[in-house]
């Protein structure tokens, strides 16, 4: 096993090798909670989710972070807005965030800290800087003084030179525009902490450089977020970090590509956004998907589509791309995921046996034994040796997801082949085969946080029963039909059902069904 990362940092792949061997840190920059979460809030931690289940799988005790930016001039605002207490809308909207994240089964992140209960880690590394000479205070104010720092900009590959603006309203305390805030002194009527500076509030930089220490340390493994945070968030990170305590903030730098609304696909750069360059932040910010741009509120997606189907349409692309967005995607998507799902419930009827209880090893050395049995089909273990190649190769998801629906087929074919949903049920060695072939789904598609338990229907797909019993009528006028020889009439109805997302299966007792939607 050969694990090799992206990293933002020095714009190579590199061998992933821990701080502390066997031991893994990983933070995640979360979200500012002063409106309902989006989809676009989604994608980190979905492919972070990933990240820790895969690392997890490979051997690795991995200590994931995601931070919970509460106090921010957005939320001030939306606060005043709403004339509402900013604790009470940060509480709200972090329960909205929770929710979702639940929904998209991501529940592998082992802290959630808030940036209001760091105020004390945020006060002493300020203090740090300001005593170090890397910043000053100016009227309540304190600003970190890039022309102090010699690597700045080395993330992002921005010289302070090329750096422009006029500073904002703060202009007139800054030494140079680019200078930027570690504490801002409060306002009449903002919430405020004391602090040596006055009362006031923190940057919003400064509060990921304190919650990672805290809970990681002042060096660990894995710096992860959307491409549009490399600047100013990480760089201004790495800066006030590094300068703290004069070492690297973190060896790998992690940057997820953006949700980009297919509305945008052609218009970036004169560009197609498939075609966007994976780095490309100008490019790829330009489309991004926002609540400035829109964006509705995540839970209305969850009411149409379940949390697994949006898991899947996210992991299909490999991390580092933009994610072409639209609902007419998603449809795609869940027609390919339907098919899994179909054959789960080909396998039950075969095994009398639920897929989802199937006890599939959960890390690397326990699946290679498993994948050197006898009863494992040869096309079974190539295909999972390259999804792990894949995974090993910058955590390719998207490589790996198409491994899935190689898998799926040829077990399919291979129960065709056997006749196993037949005479074949009484093949032992084929029964055993197809076993383990559904292990070893089941293995790499949990690696993923893929078909770990049963989907249950969105709020809009439920209705009364009267789609069952539709669908249930078309097929024995089908049945009839065909019986008639009209053929063409068989055939009408099957393609219109296909059409409308309803694949119909032909099977030794009868014909079943199953809806995408």
């Amino acid at each position: 096993m050969s694990i090799r990362i992206f990293n933002t940092l020095t714009k190579t792949k590199e061998p992933f090798e821990p701080v502390t061997p066997g031991q893994v840190g990983m933070y995640l920059c979360g979200p500012t909670v002063y409106k309902p979460s989006h989809i676009g809030h989604m994608v980190g931690p979905v492919i972070f989710d990933a990240v820790k289940r895969y690392l997890t799988y490979s051997g690795f005790k991995v200590t994931w972070v995601v931070n919970i930016t509460d106090v921010d001039d957005k939320l001030i605002v939306e606060s005043t807005a709403r004339k509402i207490p900013m604790k009470q809308l940060a509480e709200e909207m972090t329960a909205d965030y929770m929710t979702n994240l639940a929904a998209m089964g991501i529940d592998t992140v082992d802290h959630f800290p808030r940036a209001t209960e760091c105020i004390d880690e945020i006060i002493k590394i300020t203090q740090t800087l300001v005593d170090k000479g890397f910043a000053y205070a100016a009227d309540g104010d304190v600003y970190f003084d890039v022309a102090r720092d010699a690597e700045y900009g080395k993330l992002s590959n921005r010289s302070i030179e090329a750096l422009h603006g006029d500073g904002g309203d703060m202009a007139g305390r800054k030494r140079t525009a680019a200078d930027f805030a570690l504490w801002k002194s409060a306002k009449p009527g903002e919430p405020s902490w004391d602090s040596p500076w006055g009362p006031g509030r923190p940057g919003w930089h400064i509060e990921c450089s304190a919650m990672s220490r805290q809970l990681l340390g002042e060096t660990f493994d894995i710096h992860g977020g959307g491409l549009d945070l490399v600047f100013p968030h990480h760089e201004n990170e790495i800066a006030q970090s590094e300068c703290a305590h004069g070492k690297p903030q973190a060896k790998y730098w992690m940057h997820n590509g953006l949700m980009q609304s297919s509305s945008e696909v052609g218009k970036v750069g004169g560009r197609n956004t498939h075609e966007i360059n994976a780095g490309d932040q100008a490019a790829q910010e330009a489309g991004k998907m926002g609540k400035s741009k829109g964006a509705s509120p995540f839970r209305d997606l969850l009411a149409k589509y379940s949390g697994e189907l949006i898991r899947f349409f996210v992991l299909s692309t490999h991390y580092r791309r933009p994610i072409d967005y639209s609902e007419e995607r998603i449809q795609e998507v869940e027609k390919g995921l339907a098919k899994f799902y179909q054959f789960f419930q080909r396998y039950q009827r075969i095994t009398g046996e639920d897929f989802y209880a199937i006890d599939a090893p959960h890390n690397r050395t326990a699946g290679d034994k498993a994948a050197a049995e006898p009863a494992v089909l040869p096309d079974v273990r190539t295909l999972r040796e390259h999804f792990l190649a894949q995974m090993d190769d910058d955590v390719n998801t998207g490589g790996a997801i198409g491994d899935l629906f190689k898998l799926a087929p040829a077990l399919n074919k291979y129960i065709d082949d056997k006749d196993l949903e037949g005479a074949g049920k009484s093949n032992a060695e084929a029964m055993a085969a197809l076993r383990t072939g559904a292990r070893t789904l089941r293995e790499l598609a949990g690696m993923l946080g893929l078909f770990l338990k049963p989907v249950a229907a969105p709020a809009a797909a439920v209705d009364d029963g009267l789609t069952a019993q539709l669908l249930e009528l078309l097929i024995s006028i089908r049945a009839e039909s065909r019986k008639a020889k009209n053929f063409a009439m068989s055939d009408r109805i099957r393609d219109g059902l296909t059409s409308l997302g309803v694949t119909l299966e032909d099977r030794p007792d009868g014909t079943g069904w199953t809806i995408a939607r």
